[in-house]
């Protein structure tokens, strides 16, 4: 089962691990990991490890971007990226064990010429075909086109295949006008595109009513730790996540992505899909290392995740 991953901003991902971070000072790692990250690669990760076929698009350049293309074949994730002049970005997160957070600092992406934007779309009408979804996720490039995912949720739809937007702003009020099957904002996120406030759940189901009134088949809107909600255009769904011990969220998100696409493109529900997208999301919080979940903590998650009617 195949799913083409789409992303603009991949990056190099370092995580750097203190006992007690004291700022203004030196400061030494406990533990320094690197690897390949950014949305659209965290999912193809997750995708991967629970039994898929991820084929990661987007744009690398330089030094890191050979890196990153030589992490993906390592894990034996297939690849067709456009290769750009700029150099692909690197983000650091930073977790203080003593405090308990985790800070994640994010370099900007760098604009690319407008003929890469084409030799991406051309890439994915060449892909697509042999595809059962499309993910399109997160940020878009510097300068980019805000109607990118737009073109990419519409030949997703003329080849058959599902089409799931993880965005905010500007690019997914574009995209939701190709009637996407699915969108996967952040509660912030989707506060963010209705441009207000969205004080409680009552105001975050209006919110994903406007998404589907829109265009949008399906609105999954995860919060944290908090609940996630569901709507298949008919019914809402709250799900309750496990209680876990959490080493790193950062990619949590991208992971919830990957199961939900997974169970969706097989015929669960969005109810059951949800369940299975919240075990790999808390299955990502207990690894270092954005995207690299161990299956076996999905399948045990997946048990303990409360999903109910509203």
């Amino acid at each position: 089962m195949k799913i083409l991953c789409v992303g603009t901003t991949p990056a190099v991902q370092r995580v750097m691990v203190f006992r007690k971070l004291t700022l203004d000072a030196v400061n030494r790692a406990a533990a320094t990991l690197d690897g390949a990250a950014g949305k659209s690669i965290n999912v193809a990760k997750v995708f991967k490890t629970l039994g898929g076929q991820p084929v990661a698009t987007g744009f690398l350049g330089g030094d890191r971007g050979e890196f990153l293309r030589v992490a993906l074949m390592e894990k034996g994730i297939e690849s067709d990226f456009v290769t750009v002049s700029t150099r692909t970005r690197q983000c650091l997160t930073i977790i203080d064990e003593l405090a308990g957070t985790h800070t994640e600092l994010v370099e900007e992406s760098h604009p690319v010429q407008p003929a890469d934007f084409d030799k991406l779309l051309a890439v994915i009408r060449r892909r697509v075909s042999e595809c059962r979804a499309v993910v399109m996720s997160g940020t878009m490039v510097t300068g980019g086109p805000v109607d990118l995912y737009f073109d990419c949720a519409q030949l997703a739809e003329k080849a058959g295949a599902l089409s799931v937007v993880d965005a905010q702003g500007a690019v997914l009020v574009a995209a939701l006008t190709a009637r996407p099957g699915l969108v996967k904002p952040n509660r912030s996120e989707l506060a963010a595109t209705v441009e207000r406030e969205l004080k409680d759940e009552a105001g975050v189901m209006r919110a994903m009513r406007e998404l589907g009134e829109r265009g949008a088949q399906r609105v999954v809107v995860t919060a944290g730790k908090e609940p996630a909600l569901a709507f298949d255009g008919k019914v809402f769904w709250r799900i309750i996540l496990p209680q876990i011990e959490v080493m790193n969220p950062i990619g949590s998100g991208d992971a919830c992505t990957a199961g939900l696409v997974l169970r969706l493109v097989r015929g669960d529900d969005l109810g059951e899909a949800c369940r299975w997208a919240a075990a790999a999301g808390a299955a990502n919080a207990l690894t270092l290392m954005p995207g690299e979940v161990d299956e076996e903590d999905v399948k045990r998650l997946a048990r303990e995740v409360e999903v109910h009617k509203i």
